[in-house]
């Protein structure tokens, strides 16, 4: 009997090794594999000139006077965005959100349709928010390179291809964050890599290779690939 709590905590300790060994081992050879230092860019006329190439090549103008977009991330979260008046709907397991988006403290939560206050309503607001900053980014990045808070920079590679380095300063959930856009021959977005808060790796690269056109002309992506993983955006719906 003296030897349970030794048996016990050699189990427990066992345990732990056999769980985070192989995820620290893992975690080690991707960022070997892929960890990159942010590149060195620089800012002026070529680069405005590069984004401006990249929203010619995704018809920027026709985005622009889409009002409406609609969309579905992951299957778990559910968008009816007004950008006319800049609000969106944020639908996920049985809560709705409408978010005004130019003053959040007019923003609503329901939950099974029930109208929320308090405490209750704040945190499943700032949820919603929290989610349309991200997904929407997945779904209109490119679109905002020439947002407020946005730097732009011209980077070289190593193949001396040109590629769109952008920088947001201001807003969103992580201001701060890097994205190095790369284009193919016609200037379009094909992936970008990452240098952001939110991912233990730097230079990260996603695809942006699927473009949709929708109703309204505006092109936007329904698939994305990360290494191993990919993020699905289904039910897309762009009118004016």
């Amino acid at each position: 009997m003296k030897k349970r709590p030794k048996k016990t905590f050699k189990i427990i300790i066992g345990s732990i090794i056999f769980i985070t060994l192989p995820s620290l081992l893992f975690f080690t050879f991707l960022y070997f594999k892929y960890n990159e230092e942010l590149p060195y860019g620089v800012k002026g006329e070529k680069a405005d000139i590069l984004a401006h190439k990249m929203l010619d090549a995704l018809n920027y103008e026709a985005f622009k006077n889409t009002d409406y977009i609609e969309w579905t991330f992951k299957k778990r979260h559910h968008y009816r965005w007004n950008k006319a008046n800049n609000s969106c709907e944020v639908y996920w397991k049985e809560y709705r959100v409408k978010l005004d988006l130019n003053d959040n403290t007019q923003s609503k939560a329901y939950i099974h349709s029930f109208n929320t206050d308090g405490e209750i309503q704040t945190e499943l607001i700032n949820k919603a928010l929290k989610y349309f900053n991200n997904d929407s980014f997945w779904l209109v990045a490119p679109y905002k390179v020439f947002d407020d808070g946005v730097e732009r920079r011209l980077v070289t590679l190593e193949n001396n291809e040109e590629a769109l380095l952008v920088t947001h300063t201001t807003g969103g959930t992580t201001p701060g964050d890097s994205y190095l856009w790369l284009l193919d021959k016609s200037n379009k977005p094909k992936a970008f890599k990452m240098w952001t808060s939110l991912l233990p790796i730097d230079g990260i690269e996603a695809s942006w290779a699927n473009w949709i056109t929708t109703e309204s002309g505006a092109q936007l992506p329904n698939f994305h690939k990360l290494i191993f993983f990919a993020l699905d955006i289904d039910e897309i719906k762009g009118t004016e």
